[in-house]
């Protein structure tokens, strides 16, 4: 498998946040999720980079951003995309957010009043109440699963990570996909971004999804097990206009499971006319 980099660094606050841009044409931000990366995203970039200039980043706390002690929850992270716009000098970029990235994308958009002019969102944390048992004994004792021995964390990602997919997931992919929790760093990283998950963090902007008015298309893997499908019906009903489709054979991991059919409605909804 290809090294997965990224090439440039912006300084947020003094933490380091890795990005690469890829491709030329109007802009599309893409946004991963947890426990994931922008390597996640790497079909989506490699398909949309033929005809955008796509924009891709690692939220604070993963993959090859800082992971240092200290805020990755999502109250930060609308904070990092808000400025990293800015650097890149984007006005009105479309952009593309997975599980807690369509929370940040949803978050931007309405806490930080970026405007973007297509927000694709696919099986994002976006209804509460949200948060499996597994997040809650993590928040109850941080400390302790931080201090696991290095091949028992392993062995718990790599068994939570698998539960995210439909089908089983190709073991040189999982392997990528764990690379970043363990690494220097990486044990006490993974469990200090559950620790800090919040439903509060959608309790915030809930309220204010009928307030949007950009065009939005919800994707949903239709056997996802983490966030059952009828979660994105009732977004879908949230929010005025918006577009919904299933993708089928695919589960909360559908940007590794069925990237094809991502592609095939993303791609069309993107080259619609551009909304002034």
């Amino acid at each position: 498998m290809t090294e997965w980099k990224l090439p440039e660094s912006y300084d947020f606050e003094g933490r380091i946040v890795r990005y690469g841009v890829s491709g030329e044409g109007p802009p599309v931000i893409l946004v991963h999720g947890t426990p994931w990366s922008s390597f996640n995203l790497r079909h989506l970039k490699k398909s949309l980079s033929k005809d955008f200039s796509v924009y891709y980043y690692d939220l604070i706390g993963y993959g090859q951003s800082d992971k240092s002690p200290g805020d990755v929850s999502l109250a930060v992270q609308n904070q990092v995309l808000d400025q990293l716009i800015d650097h890149w000098g984007l006005e009105s970029p479309a952009i593309i957010g997975h599980d807690f990235g369509g929370t940040t994308v949803l978050r931007t958009h309405l806490i930080n009043n970026r405007n973007f002019d297509r927000i694709v969102l696919i099986d994002p944390v976006a209804i509460s109440p949200w948060g499996s048992p597994f997040f809650q004994h993590v928040n109850e004792h941080e400390a302790a699963f931080a201090g696991v021995p290095d091949y028992i964390h392993e062995a718990i990602v790599r068994a939570y990570v698998k539960t995210a997919a439909f089908a089983p997931i190709e073991d040189k992919t999982l392997d990528r996909i764990l690379l970043p929790w363990t690494e220097p760093g990486g044990k006490e990283a993974f469990y200090r971004q559950i620790a800090q998950a919040n439903s509060s963090y959608t309790d915030e902007v809930q309220p204010l999804y009928n307030q949007i008015h950009r065009p939005v298309l919800i994707l949903w893997g239709r056997e996802d097990p983490w966030i059952p499908i009828d979660k994105g019906e009732t977004l879908h009903e949230m929010i005025p206009g918006s577009l919904f489709h299933p993708i089928p054979d695919a589960g909360h991991l559908v940007i590794e499971e069925q990237p094809d059919q991502l592609i095939a409605k993303i791609r069309p909804f993107l080259q619609q006319v551009k909304i002034p």
